[in-house]
């Protein structure tokens, strides 16, 4: 008789391996403690890229917040550093301070042209003739400079109530010949808006004189990728060109100021709240 051979089932080969039930052990893998440290570390990262990445009016700036914006991008596009006796030429009163509830649009401009010049704003941005010995032809009072033609006209309107008795100046490239801002510019300015590739251009042919040019607007309006004209590819470059040519010198003699129109962005001035003013340049 033959015996039934004994059947053998297939066992699990995790059968054998020895069984490791230690509570005190954690198990193999990412450290649970480092990971939430560095998610924490993730999470004040991405904080502080927002509280740099903030814009804010700036009228709900002062002036030397607004002058160390000003002077930190003149900084980093001309890639130069101010010693401490080059920065202390520049003063807070070269910088027009408008009321923080004054609205920074563009129908708003003509107020804020108002208050930086006080009482005498009828005399120098409303009066349309040209005063023998006192008023030149071709010097506006008001120049406003603009990344773009589109943005020029959009701030021209805004200024309308102003220029009704004497017409702004139209100092751009675009639909705009040069022999036609050349024949404008031998009546009396007041006001005037254009790009800084043209401003210059009519400036270096003495079209567009600055004996009495008293403000400057730097339109702060950004484009759809976040630049504005102090940030903004070539245009930049020859806004830079225009300033250290023709304005950086009356600025620092107080005789020009510069109105800074729009929102700006608030990481360079997070940087300077709890300092000097002199170390954040």
């Amino acid at each position: 008789m033959v015996s039934a051979k004994p059947s053998f089932k297939k066992q699990d080969q995790n059968q054998n391996k020895p069984s490791f039930q230690n509570p005190n052990k954690l198990p193999l893998g990412p450290n649970r403690i480092k990971t939430k440290k560095k998610k924490k570390g993730n999470e004040i990262s991405e904080t502080k890229t927002k509280k740099e990445s903030k814009v804010i009016a700036s009228t709900n700036l002062p002036a030397s917040q607004q002058l160390s914006f000003f002077l930190n991008c003149f900084q980093s596009s001309n890639g130069i550093k101010f010693s401490s006796l080059e920065l202390e030429s520049f003063k807070d009163s070269c910088i027009v301070k408008s009321p923080e509830d004054l609205k920074q649009d563009a129908d708003f401009l003509h107020k804020h042209m108002k208050v930086a010049f006080g009482k005498s704003w009828k005399a120098e941005l409303c009066e349309g003739q040209i005063s023998e010995g006192k008023i030149d032809a071709g010097n506006p009072a008001v120049l406003v400079i603009s990344t773009s033609a589109l943005r020029a006209l959009e701030l021209l309107r805004g200024l309308r109530p102003l220029t009704k008795g004497c017409r702004a100046a139209k100092l751009f490239a675009k639909h705009m010949k040069v022999e036609e801002q050349v024949a404008m510019l031998k009546t009396r300015v007041n006001i005037a808006s254009g790009t800084p590739s043209r401003i210059k251009k009519l400036i270096d042919m003495d079209a567009l004189g600055l004996s009495r040019l008293a403000v400057i607007v730097l339109d702060m309006h950004t484009d759809t990728k976040g630049y504005s004209l102090l940030t903004l590819p070539q245009v930049s470059n020859e806004f830079w060109d225009l300033y250290k040519t023709h304005f950086e010198q009356p600025l620092i003699r107080g005789d020009l100021r510069i109105c800074l129109y729009g929102p700006i962005s608030c990481g360079s001035e997070v940087k300077t709240t709890d300092e000097p003013h002199d170390d954040l340049l």
